[in-house]
């Protein structure tokens, strides 16, 4: 879990990146990592559960590894760049 005032944000190993209000614990942003992706090294990129560190926040981007088989979670191999304005 990785928190900034007034939000908290967690991983699942359903996939799921979510972002929590840490004045109620209300989900207010919530993204599924499992799936294919375009990478910008041209290797296949596949997200899939998140079981481990919180994201790294830093310079207005959250950034958040996707794939952990540890448990029968779901595979994968990408680190997902996040912005506020979505670029």
């Amino acid at each position: 879990m990785t928190a900034i005032p007034g939000v908290a944000f967690s991983g699942s190993v359903d996939g799921h990146l979510r972002a929590y209000a840490s004045a109620d614990g209300k989900v207010i942003w919530d993204f599924d990592t499992a799936g294919p992706y375009k990478t910008v090294n041209g290797v296949a990129g596949q997200g899939g559960s998140i079981d481990g560190p919180g994201p790294a926040i830093a310079g207005g981007m959250l950034f958040a590894n996707s794939g952990y088989v540890t448990a029968g979670g779901m595979p994968g191999n990408v680190l997902l760049a996040f912005s506020v304005d979505g670029k």
